[in-house]
């Protein structure tokens, strides 16, 4: 007799393993240890087989129809009459079902394999040794925010431009434009990799070609009136965290240059009797000189009680690193200085803004300090020594009023135009 499903949940484990018959080959074997499965019994090339069909009550008796809870729609549960059915359906055209299940398995572990996420996990692993820690970081995070989730599964062979498209514009959507056409790059990354490495024909993002609206380019965040600097200063001095990072806050605005050259910042560079410190500027490779102001060089010494038989002067948490790329800025938003305020960067914008238009400097002089290209009436670049005198003055020249801004002097508003 067919079974019910009430006989299915009321079956005991006894002994020994008992079978319980549904017909067609299909019965449950209940074990000693309670376990309920499925197996279905037929016969292949003149040979007896047995094929496992899942356990009860994961797999019921009879299929039904259940609501998922996160899509409202209705999806089937398939029970095991229904696939033992199915099975004696390929039995009738002649192919094994314990084969054509495991041909669907290697199937699957395929398309598993050369699905997007996997080459694109695939392509970071082999050149992530390549970049700097925090760009690598910023691309696998990017890729497993905004495009695992919706297309990490797909064979990266069918991923369509429409389909590309309708992930990039979800990050668009949340205002994240420059994130988007930074997404739509790093997959048009992960494409070519797969057309080079044979997994896929194509790549669909050059199809996407002004799909996105134009990036705006924008200005770092920075606070350049003076009465909000005095604060800004204020607030940095009352930093509790650790000493190291304390005193990159303390010496940022005394020496405004890139973020990534102060932390960076190096012993040997510097030279305290001097009070110079000489590097090469990240983004051109140029010989560049730093005019220390009395300010500075107490801060240095300092921290040179601290790191100064390391290699770097702001040294990290990790030996032999220095100290990470969002310590400062950290720092910032631990002192409730928001992003929209003030970046790392921010405050070389304050220092060519406040030395320009409130203390009068050479616009040139404020120039060649932030190691931006200037040339001299004949259109020859300076070099790194070019008024070095004047630079200097300029440099104490700022400390000192960065000093009276913090202890409250009255300070003169920006020049309007």
């Amino acid at each position: 007799m067919p079974l019910t499903d009430t006989e299915i949940r009321n079956a005991k484990p006894g002994v020994k393993p008992t079978k319980m018959s549904d017909g067609g080959g299909l019965f449950l074997l209940v074990t000693p240890a309670g376990g309920k499965w499925w197996r279905l019994k037929y016969r292949f090339g003149n040979k007896e087989k047995l094929l496992s069909l899942g356990t009860y009550p994961d797999i019921p008796l009879a299929s039904y129809y259940k609501k998922d809870e996160d899509t409202g729609k209705k999806r089937e549960i398939k029970g095991a009459r229904q696939l033992r059915a199915e099975a004696r359906e390929l039995l009738a055209q002649g192919i094994d079902p314990g084969e054509n299940r495991k041909a669907m398995k290697a199937v699957k572990a395929d398309r598993d394999a050369n699905s997007f996420e996997a080459v694109a996990r695939e392509w970071y692993t082999k050149n992530a040794p390549n970049w700097v820690e925090h760009h690598g970081d910023r691309i696998i995070r990017r890729f497993e925010r905004d495009i695992f989730p919706w297309m990490g599964g797909t064979p990266i062979a069918d991923v369509t431009a429409p389909q590309l498209l309708a992930v990039v514009r979800r990050i668009e959507d949340r205002g994240a434009l420059e994130t988007a056409h930074r997404a739509l790059g790093n997959c048009g990354q992960v494409f070519r990799y797969a057309v080079a490495t044979g997994r896929a024909m194509r790549d669909p993002s050059g199809d996407l070609r002004g799909a996105l609206p134009p990036a705006k380019g924008g200005h770092f965040a920075a606070i350049t009136e003076p009465k909000q600097v005095a604060a800004l200063l204020r607030s940095l001095d009352g930093y509790q965290g650790t000493f190291v990072v304390a005193c990159a806050l303390r010496l940022a605005p005394l020496v405004f240059v890139r973020p990534g050259e102060l932390r960076k910042a190096l012993w040997a560079d510097i030279d305290l009797d001097a009070a110079e410190w000489r590097y090469s500027v990240t983004k051109t490779g140029t010989a560049h000189i730093v005019p220390l102001a009395t300010q500075a060089v107490a801060i240095l010494r300092e921290l040179h009680a601290l790191t100064g038989n390391l290699h770097f002067v702001f040294h990290g948490a990790r030996y032999g690193r220095p100290m990470s790329d969002n310590a400062v800025l950290s720092a910032m938003r631990r002192l409730e200085i928001g992003k929209e305020e003030m970046s790392g960067h921010g405050f070389r914008a304050m220092a060519r803004t406040i030395l320009d238009e409130v203390l009068g400097v050479r616009p040139d002089l404020i120039e060649h300090q932030l190691a931006h290209a200037v040339k001299d009436p004949n259109g020859r670049a300076y070099n790194r020594t070019a008024h070095l005198p004047e630079r200097r003055k300029m440099m104490q020249q700022w400390a000192d009023y960065l000093d009276k801004l913090k202890a409250g002097a009255e300070v003169i508003t920006l020049k309007t135009a």
